[in-house]
């Protein structure tokens, strides 16, 4: 489960998509709009995204996840357009035989694909806007 979406993202999906009976331990990870950054009052996100590259290097990385923690599952679905303050903006689902694989896969993946895949955020604070790039 790799996807840019629009819609509000789905817990319950994300929990199913890596479930399995060898699963000892299940992180879920969300990055959620904050109402603040760099000292100044945060109104709400905009969040752009090259929707076919951008799930190429999630399924990308969820995959190298795998090989570094065998047995991990991953579902790492992000958001696009207008996020207000409180919702989830990404969230990385990672089940693994143990609980410390799936927090060390969970956070790969969530530092990985915040540094290399195409996602762009605009954020609007008093006062202006500015894009953040999040990745390559």
């Amino acid at each position: 489960m790799y996807q840019v979406t629009d819609d509000p993202l789905s817990l319950d999906a994300l929990l199913v998509a890596v479930s399995h009976p060898g699963a000892g331990g299940v992180v879920l990870f969300l990055g959620v709009v904050r109402d603040n950054n760099a000292d100044r009052t945060v109104h709400y996100l905009e969040y752009e995204a090259h929707n076919a590259a951008a799930e190429t290097s999630m399924r990308r990385i969820g995959e190298e996840a795998a090989r570094r923690w065998p047995g991990v599952r991953i579902a790492a679905p992000h958001r696009t357009g207008r996020l207000e303050i409180g919702e989830a903006s990404v969230a990385i689902a990672a089940s693994a035989p143990h609980r410390g694989e799936a927090f060390e896969a969970a956070r790969f993946v969530i530092d990985t694909l915040k540094a290399e895949t195409p996602i762009w955020k605009k954020e609007v604070f008093d006062g202006g806007e500015v894009w953040i790039g999040e990745g390559a």
